[in-house]
């Protein structure tokens, strides 16, 4: 294939991961960005492999590769999304840190002048480091979400802090850039040595980033780590000398920050704090200041007696919605509520679930009209004159403790489901949320708890509904 047509199949790729993110960003025409994103990769790998002299490994390693993709994407639920996507995140990373270890170790094979250039080696260090906090740190986001905390105080959901943190993490970013330095200055056969010290450290900083930030937090890490997975290709799109990678990593790694930058926003929280670390770790714990009283709890027949009677329900989906796989049997519960007559509509908060846009896909999957669901800062305002928010297994997004200083979730923009008339909760139990914290939206006397998994409760409420 001509460098001409490569070139062309690279642009048209380009294109298509452009069109894909537009795509993404609605979910109304989100099945038709994924498709522009598949094609735009398939035409990017084919093109890649028509310029690779190894044919035949290449095409190995992609049958090896889509075998495993194919296994996971069945296997997979919905609700082990978020930690399917920080394993990913750490594949781009160890991919990024490898590259850079076969270019050190034979450049020209690669198309790279030997003893390389200190421009090439500039952009090994900063795709190396990249690469390597996306790894490490991502391994730890997949700890923290796969609830692995039992194996390891580092995969706790709870921040994991020490004295001095953000001063060793400085001090060692400090050394890690110096020995990056050296290896940019380094003759051809003393270049190991920097290098591969950079890189443990980059590893080990990695780790240091993540453990401090509590489980709250994790779907802004998520997205960071996703921005920083995309940087780390285009690093090593540079050294490559290949278009496409720098084109597809500067669109994940820009898209990826804005969208962190969005996330931070919407929780309250500084970005600069979250690109450095640690920024989960508030102080005080007001969690356990709030008194263990009884709580109201009713059944199923009682909480379609009052969705029945309302004139307007908000329903606040969760996580719990997510582990019950109880979409489409909220969404038949709501269409019965409507033929009755009621105004219903669902309230989104952003980072509802354990990633970006997790309860977005759900009812999107549910086939829940785009116009019924609302945006926090659109719904909020509404709730006081709601004669019913139902809270479907959300918890931290509806803790009115966020409003409280002290609190670890001070500052946290929630759904004010508390300010509604009446207010049922569905858990399956008095468990705090994944921050920790306790939520005082249970014991108020305007509020009952339906306790059970999600699923079974809404389809006995259906039941009683008709």
């Amino acid at each position: 294939m001509s460098a001409n047509l490569i070139a062309i199949s690279y642009l048209i790729a380009s294109v298509l991961f452009i069109l894909s993110l537009r795509g993404l960003s609605h979910p109304r025409f989100a099945r038709r960005g994924n498709i522009a994103g598949m094609v735009g990769m398939t035409i990017a790998v084919l093109a890649t492999l028509a310029v690779t002299p190894r044919v035949g490994a290449g095409l190995a390693m992609l049958a090896v590769g889509g075998a495993v993709g194919v296994i996971v994407s069945r296997r997979v639920q919905m609700t082990q999304m978020p930690e399917l996507v920080a394993a990913m995140h750490s594949l781009v990373g160890m991919a990024a840190v490898l590259i850079a270890i076969a270019i050190v170790s034979n450049p020209p094979a690669f198309g790279v002048a030997f003893p390389m250039p200190a421009g090439n080696r500039v952009e090994l260090f900063l795709g190396t480091v990249v690469g390597a906090v996306t790894f490490s740190g991502s391994v730890i986001a997949f700890g923290k979400l796969a609830g692995l905390g039992r194996y390891g105080r580092l995969f706790s959901s709870a921040p994991v802090t020490f004295r001095g943190q953000h001063a060793v993490n400085l001090a060692l970013a400090a050394v890690m850039v110096g020995y990056g330095v050296a290896f940019v200055n380094a003759a051809p056969d003393a270049a190991w040595p920097p290098f591969l010290t950079m890189t443990a450290l980059a590893f080990l900083l990695g780790v240091l980033i993540i453990i401090p930030i509590g489980g709250a937090d994790m779907p802004v890490v998520i997205s960071m780590l996703n921005s920083y997975s995309g940087w780390a290709a285009a690093g090593i799109g540079f050294s490559l000398n290949n278009s496409m990678l720098i084109i597809a990593g500067s669109l994940v790694g820009s898209s990826g920050a804005i969208l962190s930058y969005i996330m931070c926003r919407a929780m309250n929280r500084s970005f600069f704090s979250v690109i450095l670390g640690g920024f989960g770790g508030a102080e005080g714990t007001v969690a356990a200041g709030v008194e263990q009283k009884a709580v109201k709890s009713g059944s199923p027949e009682d909480a379609a007696f009052l969705l029945r009677n309302a004139e307007s329900v908000i329903i606040v989906p969760g996580y719990g919605l997510a582990v019950g796989r109880a979409q489409h049997a909220v969404k038949e519960m709501a269409d019965k509520l409507i033929a009755h007559g009621v105004n219903v509509r669902y309230a989104i908060h952003p980072v509802a679930g354990r990633m970006p846009g997790h309860m977005n896909v759900l009812l999107a999957e549910a086939e829940v009209p785009y116009d019924q669901v609302v945006e926090l800062e659109d719904i909020n305002a509404d709730f006081p004159a709601t004669d019913v928010a139902f809270v479907l297994g959300a918890n931290d997004v509806v803790n009115p403790l966020a409003e409280q200083p002290g609190s670890p979730i001070y500052g946290m923009p929630i759904l004010e489901a508390h300010k509604a008339r009446t207010v049922l909760v569905n858990k399956r139990s008095m468990a705090a949320g994944y921050a920790g914290v306790d939520n005082p939206l249970f014991y108020m006397d305007r509020t009952m708890m339906v306790f059970g998994d999600a699923k079974k409760v809404i389809e006995e409420i259906v039941k009683a509904l008709d």
